[in-house]
């Protein structure tokens, strides 16, 4: 048991160390986005990012971290593209889930998402709204694949400034489950809106678990 406990604390500590080097690492693509130091330093920081990453590559794994249940039985997947704290591709979004249904994430953009002159490329809020729609649908013991996704774009989101994305169920049909979702500014107004369909795969839905919406 002690054996056992000891090889989860470093396990833990290991992952903890990676949350910290995948957020030095969206640092860094932050900085490369908006550097404008002279060539001679670009191709110096380059030699020292090459040796680095062949560091890295010396232990690796076939696939990213996958979904698990860490230690105090919340659901995490420290992988993913876009809750991931592990994954420097993430923002990484932080969905809550209030008492009153549904999802909520406070979250911003950083440079490296831009499309449009500053602005957030609407890719990357499909993508989002993707997710929170997502978690929204599991939120109410119907978790499902994305069936479709339909997005509405309403008005520019400007990268580094604080906006609130926010996702409920609104109607359910065997194993269709249909969700909304906005992101909006911090004043309510929407930006970009949503609504995807979800197909629950058979065998996934557990009675005990379905939330009346």
């Amino acid at each position: 048991m002690t054996t056992d406990l000891a090889a989860a604390h470093d396990e833990e500590a290991q992952l903890s160390a990676l949350e910290v080097l995948a957020q030095q690492a969206r640092e860094l693509v932050d900085a490369v986005v908006l550097t404008d130091v002279d060539v001679a330093e670009l191709a110096a920081v380059t030699g020292e990012l090459a040796a680095l990453t062949e560091r890295l590559r010396a232990v690796r794994r076939e696939t990213p971290l996958p979904h698990e249940f860490a230690p105090d039985g919340t659901f995490r997947h420290l992988g993913n593209a876009v809750t991931g704290a592990c994954n420097p591709h993430a923002l990484p979004l932080r969905p809550e889930r209030p008492p009153t249904g549904g999802t909520r994430a406070e979250l911003t953009f950083r440079p490296t998402h831009e499309g449009p002159p500053g602005t957030v490329h609407g890719g990357v809020t499909a993508m989002i709204l993707d997710h929170v729609l997502g978690d929204a649908v599991a939120a109410s013991g119907r978790p499902g694949m994305t069936g479709t996704l339909t997005i509405r774009y309403r008005g520019r989101i400007p990268y580094s400034e604080p906006v609130v994305a926010t996702g409920m169920v609104t109607r359910v049909e065997g194993r269709k489950t249909w969700a909304d979702a906005v992101i909006a500014d911090r004043e309510g107004t929407p930006l970009v809106e949503a609504t995807g369909l979800f197909i629950t795969p058979r065998g996934w839905l557990d009675p005990a678990n379905i939330r009346p919406q």
